[in-house]
């Protein structure tokens, strides 16, 4: 392995700046319950995130 530098990073420009902070204050004021209900969805923590990919050892698939 080889310890070459990291070049430093250019500066943003002020419309970067400013869409990043819009991204971060709508990631602040949303909430779990924007998201519309499931209809016959399973119980539980949401698989995809949590990587709980079976049910009573049966796995399902997407």
């Amino acid at each position: 392995m080889t310890d070459t530098p990291i070049p430093p990073r250019r500066p943003l420009t002020p419309e970067a700046e400013r869409a990043l902070a819009e991204a971060e204050a709508r990631r602040k004021a949303r909430t779990e319950d924007d998201r519309p209900a499931e209809l016959g969805g399973r119980k539980g923590p949401e698989p995809t995130r949590f990587g709980d990919w079976e049910k009573k050892g049966i796995a399902s698939d997407f």
